[in-house]
C-alpha cells in the first residue's frame, strides 16, 4: 500500500475506534457511516453485526456490557491487497487492560471497512 493509502487507512481504524468509545449511539452512527461500507460485517468470539445498524447495536451492546471500558490501538498497522491487521486494547476505567487482541479486516473499494474479524487474547501456544 502507498503512504497514502496507509495514512487513510489509519484514519479509518481510528474512526472506527472512536465509534466504538462513543458511548451516545446517535454520536456513534457517524462514525460508523464513515469508517464501514454499509454491507461491513464485523465478527468477534462472542458477537457478529451486519451493516450499518448492526455494527450499531453490536456497539451499544458492548457499553451496556463494559460501561467506562475504551478501545485503543496497540500496534501499528499491517497491510497489503486490501487486508490489514493490527492489535488493540480495551481499556477499563482505571486503566487497566481488560482484553487485547487482533483484529484482521478487508477494505471495500470506497476505503471503508468490509469486514473485520476480531481474535482476543495471544496467540495459542504451537502443538
Amino acid at each position: 500500500m502507498t503512504t497514502d493509502t496507509t495514512t487513510a487507512l489509519a484514519a479509518t481504524i481510528d474512526t472506527y475506534l472512536a465509534a466504538w468509545n462513543e458511548p451516545d449511539a446517535a454520536k456513534r452512527a457517524p462514525l460508523v457511516e464513515q469508517s464501514w461500507a454499509p454491507e461491513g460485517t464485523i465478527v468477534d468470539p462472542p458477537i457478529e453485526g451486519v451493516g450499518h445498524a448492526g455494527i450499531i447495536e453490536l456497539m451499544s451492546a458492548l457499553h451496556t456490557h463494559y460501561a467506562g471500558h475504551r478501545f485503543r490501538r496497540a500496534s501499528g498497522i499491517d497491510s497489503h491487497h486490501n487486508v490489514f491487521r493490527f492489535g488493540w486494547e480495551m481499556v477499563a476505567p482505571d486503566g487497566a487492560v481488560a482484553v487485547a487482541g487482533i483484529d484482521v479486516g478487508e477494505v471495500a473499494e470506497d476505503g471503508r471497512l468490509r469486514r473485520i474479524t476480531g481474535f482476543f487474547g495471544p496467540l495459542p501456544e504451537a502443538v
